[in-house]
């Protein structure tokens, strides 16, 4: 398998001040043998005039962050990384590319969770080209390779996850952002790698329920949350009922029988636990009327 071969070039500059010297010279040759009428002298200054200007096409500049993949007759010779001026094989065919960090954002998909609900995702990758031989010669458009590639990992990836987790410990889309978003970065990657690309960042953008369901998802996660919250009152009334009892009995304020603590457990937890303020009634009698 061929890989990237990075090659350097000829100092453009001194390359050119050579050329140029050289054409002044042919010129100056073709006028002398004019002068002279020297048939033969002045075919061989024209010839050296031509091949020095057919040289000056390998002079080449590359900017900063990009890359000429160079091929010579179909066969590919390596790859000039060295941002400058430089003189190369003029026979050469050159093609640039961008090494620059990029980003793409994936359209709004619609795919089924893990448990088979319809929910949009979307992704932004942060890739770049590193290695030029296998972006150019491996994949027919790099860009469009990175496009594809990385929504098939997103939906991948929603399948593979619940939008929301259901149980405690259990990964899902929403709430597991560190792994889904590890998981997101190696699947692109395991796919971008043949095309010579490294995934820098992979991050959802958007997630959300599908339209048609949204309503009815929000509502059980409303009661989901009801249930939980009543969960935690109902264990702080049970322990604050039992610390009373426990630091009445300790302190001797008053002897309760069992069907009193009973009554008064029953006061407690309707207070503790109502949705409405308790509305207090004084008893202005005895303990027992």
């Amino acid at each position: 398998m061929l890989s990237e071969k990075e090659i350097q070039g000829f100092s453009g500059w001194l390359m050119a001040s050579l050329f140029l010297l050289i054409a002044i010279g042919s010129i100056t040759w073709f006028v002398s043998a004019a002068q002279a009428q020297a048939g033969w002298q002045m075919v061989g200054a024209l010839l050296v005039f031509a091949a020095t200007v057919f040289c000056c096409f390998g002079l080449t500049i590359v900017n900063p962050n990009r890359a000429k993949v160079m091929t010579v007759m179909g066969v590919y010779t390596g790859s000039l990384k060295q941002p400058g001026f430089w003189w190369v094989n003029p026979l050469s065919s050159r093609k640039s590319i961008s090494l620059r960090i990029r980003n793409f954002e994936s359209d709004k998909l619609k795919v089924n969770d893990s448990d088979g609900n319809p929910i949009e995702i979307a992704a932004i990758v942060v890739w770049r080209i590193v290695e030029t031989f296998e972006a150019v010669f491996n994949v027919d458009d790099y860009e469009n390779f990175v496009h594809v590639q990385s929504e098939s990992a997103v939906r991948v990836l929603a399948t593979t996850y619940a939008y929301d987790a259901h149980a405690e410990g259990k990964t899902s889309l929403l709430h597991s952002v560190g792994e889904v978003t590890d998981r997101l970065r190696h699947e692109i990657q395991e796919r971008l790698a043949r095309a010579g690309i490294e995934v820098i960042e992979a991050r959802l953008s958007h997630l959300a329920y599908a339209p048609e369901i949204a309503g009815v998802m929000l509502r059980r996660q409303q009661a989901s949350a009801v249930i939980a919250a009543r969960q935690m009152i109902v264990e702080g009334a049970v322990g604050m009922v039992e610390m009373a009892l426990n630091e009445l009995s300790r302190k001797n304020v008053v002897a309760l029988d069992e069907e009193r603590k009973a009554a008064m457990v029953s006061n407690l937890l309707v207070v503790l636990c109502g949705d409405q303020p308790a509305s207090p009634v004084v008893n202005t009698g005895t303990l027992y009327t």
